[in-house]
C-alpha cells in the first residue's frame, strides 16, 4: 500500500482496519524507522506529523490484541513525539504521572516490537518502570506523584551543576490530588529548571470533580481557547514568541494575552492553553520553554481517545480494555455471569441506603471500579466522589461520622495506603464508625505490583479499635458489609478483584457475630485456617490430607476460642491468606498461640517477601506458591521434614 494513501486514510480517520492485514513495513513506513528517540529527531516536520498518525494506528492495533490502557495514550501521541523530539532523552528526564498515557512513550523508546506483550507475564510492564528502560525516569502507578519526583530531580541537577532538563506530565485528574499542589507550592518558591505540563483532557477514570475542574473549564470556555482550538498555528504566529513573552514582566501586558491563573500566583511562568494535537505548535513551544530558567507551566488541551471514534465517544469505557475488534463501533458485550465483588458491594450499598437514611458513600475517583454508579444515580445527595484524594476521603468520612452519618468509603487496597495516617489518627484513634469497603485486595494480575493489595491485613491489623473481615464468597461479603455498618467503630471489609466462587446471594440485610469463625469441613491431624479468598483453595487442598477447614472470617478480632479448640485436636495448623506473610493474618495466629503457650506446629502460607510483577492472576498465584498444587506440595514437604 502506498504510504501517501495510507496517511490519507489515517488522516481522514477512516478506521475500517483492512490495513490490519497488511505487513507492518507497508503499514508503518515512518514508525518502522523509529526505534529510539534519536531516530525521530532526524525526521522532518511533515514526517513527524505522519509519524503521529502511524503511531496512533499502531497503538490501536496493538492494544486491540493485547488489552490494556488505550484512551489516555491516544490523547498523548503528539505530546509524546514532541517531548522526545525536543528534549534529549534519556539524559533529560520525562516523568509521567500514573502511566496510563505512557504507551506511546514505550513504543518510541525501544519497546515497539514487544508492546504486544504488555501486561503479560515477563512482558512489557503496564506502567512506567525504572528497571525496564533508561527512558523510564521514575516508576509510577499511583496518581499525583510526578511533580514531586520531577522537582527532586531538577534540584539534584542544580546541585550537581548539570544542564539536564526535567519535565513532569500530569493530567487534569492527577493535578487535583493534594500531593501535586504540595509540589507546585514548593517548586514555585525555587529556581529549579522544572517544566510541568498539564495534559487537560477533561477526563480521568471517573469524571473529574471539584473547584479545580470548574476553574479549568472557565479558562477553556473563553475566547482565547476557542481561538486556539480553531487555529492554533495562526494564533501562535500572531502572538509574540514564547521566549519574548516569558521575559515580559509587566502584568498588564501578560494579562492581555494569557489567562490569569493560579499557577502564576504559585510562582510558575504559565503558557497556554494550546492545542495538544497541533504537533508543530507543540514542538515550537517546547523548544522555547526548554531554554527558559526557573519553573515553567505549559497547559495543553487534548482529547482522550483521539483518532479512534469509539474511544472518543466513550473514553471511560476505552480507558482500560480487554482484547477487542477495532473495526467494531463498540467493545464486546459482557457475557452475563455471576456478580463480581464490586457489583455485590454496589447492590448492597443501594439496598442498605433504602433502610438507612444516614448512610453516605465516598470514593476517591473510583466510582465505576467500585460499583457505585447505580448508587450515585439513586442517591445523588448521599454520594461523594472526592477526586484523586484518598487522604481527604478518609478524613471527610471521619467528619461525617462525628455528626451522626454512617460513611462507607469504597477504596482499593493499594490506594488506602495513601490515607494511612488519616485512617490511624482521624478514624481509629477516635473510634469513629467508618466502614471501609476495600476492593482489589490480594493479587490483581496484569496491573502489576503498584496495584496489588498485598499489605492491608498487615497495615490494618496493628491499628487499635479496627475490626477486619475477609469474605470467602459473595454472599458472605454482603453479610460482612451489613455487620460493618452496624458496628459502632471503624471496620474494614476486604475483598478481591473480580468474581467469587459463584454462590447464591441473599437479598436480605443479615449480619454475622463479630469475631466468630466457622468450620466448613471436619478432618483430623491437619487444620487449614483460611482467610478470605483462600477458603476456596483450602477446601480443595483439604481433600488430599483429610484436613479440617476453618473459614476464619475475621482477621481482627481473631476467634481465639476456635484456635484453642483446633490446636487441642490437631497436630498441625496451616494458615492461608492472600496477603504478605509478614505481619499478616497468620502472624496474628502465631502471636496468639505464643501468648497462650499452646504447643502446636503452625505453617504460614501467604504472599512472599518480594514484589510479584504483572501477569495473569493464575500465573501470579503459582509464582507466589498460592495455587492449589503449590499449597499441597508445601504442606507435604513440611510434614515430611517433621517426620524425618
Amino acid at each position: 500500500m502506498h504510504s501517501l494513501c495510507l496517511q490519507t486514510i489515517i488522516r481522514n480517520l477512516n478506521l475500517t482496519y483492512y490495513e490490519h492485514y497488511v505487513t507492518p513495513l507497508a503499514k508503518y513506513p515512518i514508525l518502522d524507522k523509529v526505534d529510539i528517540p534519536n531516530d525521530l529527531r532526524n525526521l522532518t516536520e511533515e514526517e513527524l506529523i505522519g509519524l503521529s498518525h502511524e503511531l496512533r494506528e499502531f497503538l490501536i492495533s496493538s492494544v486491540s490484541k493485547s488489552g490494556g490502557h488505550l484512551s489516555a495514550g491516544l490523547g498523548t501521541v503528539e505530546l509524546t513525539i514532541a517531548l522526545h523530539y525536543v528534549f534529549d532523552t534519556p539524559t533529560d528526564k520525562l516523568i509521567w504521572d500514573v502511566g496510563h498515557q505512557a504507551y506511546p512513550h514505550k513504543i518510541l523508546t525501544g519497546r515497539k516490537d514487544k508492546i504486544s506483550t504488555i501486561r503479560k507475564k515477563h512482558g512489557v510492564t503496564p506502567f512506567v518502570t525504572r528497571a525496564e528502560s533508561e527512558y523510564d525516569a521514575f516508576g509510577v502507578g499511583h496518581s499525583s506523584t510526578s511533580i514531586s519526583a520531577a522537582l527532586g530531580m531538577a534540584i539534584a541537577a542544580a546541585i550537581n551543576n548539570d544542564e539536564k532538563r526535567t519535565v513532569a506530565i500530569i493530567g487534569d485528574g492527577g493535578i487535583t490530588g493534594g500531593m501535586a499542589f504540595e509540589a507546585l507550592n514548593h517548586a514555585g518558591a525555587l529556581d529549579a529548571n522544572l517544566l510541568v505540563i498539564l495534559n487537560d483532557n477533561d477526563m480521568s477514570i471517573s469524571p473529574n470533580v471539584g473547584a479545580m475542574k470548574n476553574y479549568l473549564a472557565k479558562i477553556l470556555s473563553g475566547k482565547f481557547y476557542t481561538t486556539v482550538k480553531e487555529g492554533s498555528k495562526k494564533v501562535m504566529a500572531n502572538m509574540p514568541s514564547v521566549w519574548e513573552l516569558a521575559r515580559r514582566t509587566e502584568e498588564h501586558v501578560k494579562g492581555m494575552v494569557i489567562p490569569g491563573t493560579l499557577f502564576e500566583e504559585m510562582g510558575f511562568n504559565y503558557i497556554g492553553p494550546i492545542d495538544g494535537h497541533d504537533l508543530p505548535t507543540l514542538v515550537k513551544t517546547l523548544s522555547n520553554l526548554k531554554d527558559l530558567q526557573g519553573p515553567q507551566f505549559l497547559h495543553i488541551v487534548t482529547q482522550k481517545g483521539k483518532g479512534y471514534s469509539p474511544a472518543e465517544a466513550d473514553p471511560i469505557g476505552y480507558h482500560g480494555v480487554s482484547t477487542f475488534d477495532p473495526s467494531k463501533e463498540k467493545l464486546p458485550e459482557k457475557v452475563p455471569s455471576s456478580a463480581t465483588y464490586s457489583e455485590v458491594f454496589g447492590q448492597w450499598l443501594c439496598d442498605m441506603a433504602k433502610e438507612n437514611d444516614k448512610l453516605v458513600g465516598i470514593t476517591p475517583a473510583m466510582r465505576e471500579g467500585s460499583g457505585m454508579v447505580t448508587f450515585e444515580q439513586q442517591y445523588p445527595e448521599h454520594f461523594f466522589d472526592v477526586g484523586i484524594a484518598e487522604q481527604h476521603a478518609v478524613t471527610l468520612a471521619a467528619g461525617m461520622a462525628c455528626e451522626g452519618l454512617q460513611p462507607v468509603v469504597a477504596i482499593y487496597s493499594t490506594f488506602l495506603q495513601r490515607g494511612y495516617d488519616q485512617l490511624i489518627h482521624d478514624v481509629a484513634l477516635q473510634k469513629l464508625p467508618v466502614l471501609f469497603a476495600i476492593d482489589r485486595a490480594g493479587l490483581v494480575g496484569p496491573d502489576g505490583p503498584t496495584h496489588a493489595g498485598s499489605y492491608d491485613f498487615s497495615y490494618l491489623r496493628c491499628i487499635p479499635n479496627m475490626v477486619i473481615m475477609a469474605p470467602a464468597d459473595e454472599n458472605e461479603c454482603r453479610l460482612m458489609l451489613t455487620t460493618g455498618i452496624q458496628h459502632k467503630g471503624p471496620v474494614a471489609v476486604r475483598y478481591p478483584r473480580g468474581k467469587g466462587p459463584g454462590v447464591t446471594i441473599s437479598n436480605t440485610l443479615d449480619s454475622i457475630p463479630i469475631g466468630k469463625a466457622v468450620t466448613l469441613r471436619e478432618g483430623k491431624d491437619i487444620a487449614l485456617l483460611a482467610f478470605g479468598s483462600s477458603v476456596t483453595q483450602s477446601l480443595e487442598v483439604a481433600e488430599e490430607f483429610n484436613a479440617t477447614v476453618i473459614n476464619m472470617r475475621f482477621i481482627k478480632p481473631l476467634d481465639e476460642d476456635m484456635i484453642k479448640h483446633i490446636a487441642s485436636t490437631h497436630n498441625t495448623l496451616v494458615t492461608l491468606e492472600e496477603n504478605v506473610i509478614k505481619g499478616g493474618a497468620g502472624s496474628g495466629v502465631n502471636e496468639f498461640i505464643n501468648q497462650a503457650s499452646i504447643d502446636t506446629k503452625v505453617l504460614n502460607i501467604g504472599l512472599p517477601d518480594l514484589n510479584l510483577e504483572h501477569g495473569s492472576r493464575e500465573e501470579l498465584l503459582q509464582e507466589a506458591g498460592l495455587d492449589t498444587q503449590s499449597i499441597k506440595n508445601y504442606i507435604s514437604s513440611s510434614l515430611n521434614k517433621t517426620n524425618t
